[in-house]
């Protein structure tokens, strides 16, 4: 059984201060979700595109439905390929932002 009137040791990293965002940390940050956003949304307006001329008809085809959900796929694929890294268009963008803002 342990002594409860020993003293507790505390781990010296716990009282270490954290270090704080800096306001241009912040800015690379959020013009880096900017970037990705609209590279997801260039991707899943390419993706539309190219499904455009896709039927829908025949025995498995699913109509005006399948018409309406396809939009929803394609945002979702186009924000599937901008996590996975995309096609770089997020990094250019990503570059260009921080350079309006004085931040390279």
């Amino acid at each position: 059984m342990s002594d409860l009137s020993a003293p507790i040791a505390l781990s010296p990293t716990l009282l270490a201060a954290t270090p704080q965002q800096t306001a241009a940390d912040l800015a690379k940050s959020r013009a880096k979700d900017a970037a990705q956003k609209f590279e997801a949304q260039f991707l899943s307006t390419m993706f539309q595109q190219m499904f455009s001329g896709l039927k829908t008809d025949g025995p498995f085809g699913g109509g005006t439905g399948e018409e309406m959900f396809r939009s929803l796929m394609t945002e979702a694929m186009g924000k599937q390929v901008a996590k996975a890294g995309g096609i770089g268009l997020a990094d250019t963008v990503q570059r260009e932002i921080l350079k309006l803002q004085g931040l390279t």
